[in-house]
């Protein structure tokens, strides 16, 4: 659904630069390039928040034991 919703988006936004004769802020394939870039590095960033930053299972069921009693 988020898709869908961005697309709708993207396609209202392209409508209006067409009315209004306003070009893109950037080149297209340049803009393409930036999101790509873009996911990228977010998916890096959450690879990485888990691999280094996520409690081991131990950690995590020795924490859950500890608040039970």
């Amino acid at each position: 659904m988020t898709y869908l919703i961005s697309l709708v988006i993207g396609l209202a936004v392209g409508v209006a630069y067409g009315l209004l004769n306003v070009r893109s802020p950037a080149p297209p394939l340049v803009a393409l390039v930036e999101l790509l870039g873009m996911l990228i590095g977010q998916q890096a960033v959450d690879l990485a928040k888990r691999q280094f930053f996520s409690p081991s299972p131990h950690v995590a069921h020795a924490a859950k034991a500890s608040s039970i009693e």
